[in-house]
């Protein structure tokens, strides 16, 4: 398998049958025209309804590639984002669907802020996409942090980080009651959150055999800030995707 990175949480995983498309939002390198001269069948996912997640020009990608599959989270219909008849599956969290011709199992499992998260089982591997799951009130939390409501400037309303990692946390057992590891996990770190902003990512490796892991999410806070995870990758023995730019590739060595 080959995974490209778009933009963002944007990804191409190419596998020998067919190809997938996670969260495209933007394309400043231009990834996608090649992806769609493809003849092989093409699953575009959006895990939830957010602009930086969820694009209408990928309904348009129908008119260059005949053999497409739209998988997208029913947030997206919910929010008035696309029409039923635009998406070829709709999921929830707890949902699972089976596509037979190219042997893959898609099951969405849940996330702490909007949509869904993505478990994908294709050619005997198990991949994750945690769309916007992460622990994303990580900087207000500390061994003293007080279990009560406070006020946040930057997102201007009123938080409990303390309840939102137990929701975070949550859905993580969620996803361990389906399986303990993946050969693939692509997560967020995103530098935006502040203090502590890897701890969504760690707490995840801590709970889950991981394969190979892949930063995303990062792109408003720089790519070398999503390298800060690498070291702690490195004392669990988890190979690690240093990101560098758009379009770059990375052949899995599952």
């Amino acid at each position: 398998m080959t995974l490209t990175y778009i933009f963002h949480s944007g990804f191409v995983l190419e596998a020998e049958q067919c190809i997938l498309v996670f969260d495209y939002w933007m394309d400043p390198a231009g990834v996608m025209p090649g992806i769609l001269a493809s003849e092989k069948p093409i699953y575009v996912f959006s895990s939830h309804f957010h602009e930086d997640h969820f694009s209408r020009k990928i309904l348009a990608w129908r008119k260059e590639h005949v053999n497409i599959t739209y998988v997208l989270s029913k947030d997206i219909m919910k929010r008035r984002r696309a029409t039923q008849d635009e998406g070829d599956v709709w999921m929830a969290k707890g949902s699972v669907w089976e596509d037979a011709s190219v042997g893959m199992k898609v099951t969405a499992t849940g996330s702490n802020d909007s949509g869904v998260s993505w478990i994908v089982e294709l050619d005997g591997k198990r991949i994750f996409h945690a769309g916007d799951l992460c622990n994303w009130y990580a900087r207000f939390l500390t061994d003293e942090t007080p279990a009560e409501t406070i006020y946040s400037e930057e997102f201007g309303e009123f938080i409990n980080p303390v309840a939102e990692e137990k929701r975070f946390l949550g859905e993580l057992k969620d996803i361990r009651k389906i399986t303990e590891g993946f050969d693939l996990a692509m997560f967020p770190v995103d530098g935006r959150i502040g203090n502590g902003y890897t701890r969504g990512a760690r707490q995840f490796i801590e709970r889950f055999s991981v394969g190979q892991f892949v930063p995303m999410h990062f792109v408003a806070s720089g790519f070398e800030s999503a390298w800060k995870m690498e070291p702690f990758c490195q004392e669990k023995g988890i190979p690690f995707w240093c990101i560098s730019k758009e379009g770059e590739n990375l052949e899995l060595k599952f």
